[in-house]
């Protein structure tokens, strides 16, 4: 489907396009996107009409993780188009940045018979049809006419429409509880003003009341609105640390216990059917090619557990399935296919399903990580398994500690076992407690049966496997008040 084409650059080999495309970013899914250059020869709306000058496919996964891709153009079959190049570079449009303001009010004209005022603020800030429109109110401070209202943070596109010279309008109330307030005085000013705002030089603006204005000769206020603080942050997306160069280190666990049967029996969750699938390489396949995008170097550390290994036929539960334990990693996601299918006919399948090796080996990367500086690699580790899992006071506590550190789990059931423990550490419905008690500090843990996608397309399979992941990423970053690598200040 032809999305948009930018503006003809006349007469230009080396062009640079004005035309922004514009697209909607959903990182559970693989959004392929296609790059096609033409000269324009006549004036034409049909592409077939001119020149076609190569073109170039990806992901919008790996433009958005490397921010910028310069690559070759191609012609239809594959070859080089000439010595044409392309560069594609990501932005993500949505204004992130939040402010927070700490107000108080001085000598306000007192507006009750008996007692002081009860002010409020509200602030509007100009609507497309030229009324001003509210977009925040502060809370009622009762009897005093020297108010200090809690701060409140906001986003400045709600405040200001993201533009910091728009003027805004505040006004000051004296609260009633029949709802018929009465108006103390208001002033003009814009975010920029009031970011002039220092904690040792509160800004201090004029409280009008227009009508006592016009009456009284000698009127100066009706009171002091004092701006004492004024920050604008940003409120980083997943996008920003994506984009900031984060990395997803993605690590995949397989289980191969007993209970999944012998991979040689059709039967068998591991038989690998004539198509040359099996519930375990769909799940890796639905998940390792979205992250994959999002993974400088795509080697991926592949781990299997429950199982005796030659030649001493000891079980282990880490052991790496490309049966290289210094180097477990396998290149790209058709490198974890491969080492799965080239290991089974070498291993016995046992038991027990114990999770929490498996968990506290890619914690241990994770603790190391907790060294960054900035946002800069978060680990996922994808675990696999058909069953019951016999280590649970183990593993509960292997999540809470996991909890504090950068990484996430997704566990993909397969078979048709009780998943009802699966269910309880995929702490959607209530906290998860280790057996001492602990607390989960964050939800870190996404289980799905693979069961309920049997027969759907495998991109939904991805989209609820890693629906909660980008919130889990910002999570801890947030957190643990970690910027992006690259980010710009607000």
């Amino acid at each position: 489907v032809k999305l948009d084409r930018t503006e003809t650059a006349v007469n230009n080999l080396n062009p640079a396009f004005a035309k922004k495309f514009i697209i909607d970013y959903h990182f559970e899914e693989v959004q392929k996107l296609k790059f096609a250059l033409f000269d324009q020869d006549k004036s034409s709306m049909q592409l077939y009409e001119h020149d076609f000058l190569g073109e170039f496919s990806c992901t919008l996964g790996m433009i958005v993780s490397s921010k910028k891709i310069t690559r070759t153009l191609l012609l239809g079959n594959g070859k080089p188009a000439g010595k044409g190049m392309i560069t594609i570079a990501a932005q993500e449009l949505s204004d992130n940045r939040v402010i927070t303001l700490s107000m108080a009010g001085r000598k306000l004209d007192k507006k009750d018979l008996f007692g002081k005022s009860d002010p409020f603020l509200e602030f509007y800030k100009p609507g497309d049809d030229g009324k001003w429109m509210l977009v925040h109110r502060t809370e009622v401070i009762k009897y005093t006419l020297d108010p200090v209202w809690k701060p409140f943070t906001v986003p400045l596109v709600s405040l200001c429409d993201g533009d910091v010279e728009k003027l805004i309008k505040v006004v000051c109330y004296d609260y009633d509880s029949d709802g018929g307030h009465d108006f103390i005085g208001e002033f003009q000013t814009s975010v920029a003003r009031m970011c002039e705002a220092q904690d040792t030089f509160p800004l201090e603006l004029e409280c009008i009341n227009p009508k006592k204005q016009k009456k009284k000769k000698n009127y100066k206020n009706s009171g002091i609105i004092i701006v004492k603080s004024c920050k604008i942050t940003r409120d980083f997306s997943f996008l920003d640390y994506i984009l900031g160069g984060c990395q997803l280190m993605f690590t995949v666990g397989i289980d191969f216990t007993a209970s999944n049967g012998n991979p040689r029996d059709p039967s068998s969750l591991h038989y690998i059917n004539p198509m040359g699938t099996n519930e375990y390489l769909s799940a890796i396949w639905a998940v390792g090619q979205i992250i994959q995008d999002y993974d400088s170097d795509k080697m991926f550390p592949a781990l299997g557990f429950g199982a005796q290994l030659p030649p001493d036929w000891k079980v282990s539960h880490e052991f790496a399935i490309n049966f290289n334990p210094t180097n477990p990693f396998c290149s790209g996601v058709e490198g974890i296919v491969q080492a799965y299918s080239a290991c089974l006919p070498h291993i016995r399948f046992y038991g027990p399903t114990n999770f929490s090796p498996i968990i506290n080996h890619v914690a241990r990367f994770a603790a190391q990580a907790t060294q960054q500086q900035t946002a800069s690699q978060y680990f996922i580790l994808l675990i696999i398994t058909d069953g019951v899992i016999s280590d649970m006071d183990e593993t509960r506590h292997a999540v809470v500690q996991a909890s504090k550190l950068p990484m996430s789990i997704i566990i993909v059931g397969v078979g048709n076992a009780d998943f009802a423990a699966m269910e309880f550490l995929d702490g959607d419905s209530r906290v998860l407690r280790s057996f001492t008690g602990e607390e989960a500090v964050r939800d870190i843990v996404q289980f799905v049966p693979f069961r309920d996608f049997r027969n759907a397309p495998k991109e939904t399979l991805a989209k609820a496997v890693l629906a909660e992941l980008p919130q889990q990423v910002v999570q801890y970053f947030k957190h643990q008040n970690l910027p992006p690598i690259n980010s710009d200040p607000a």
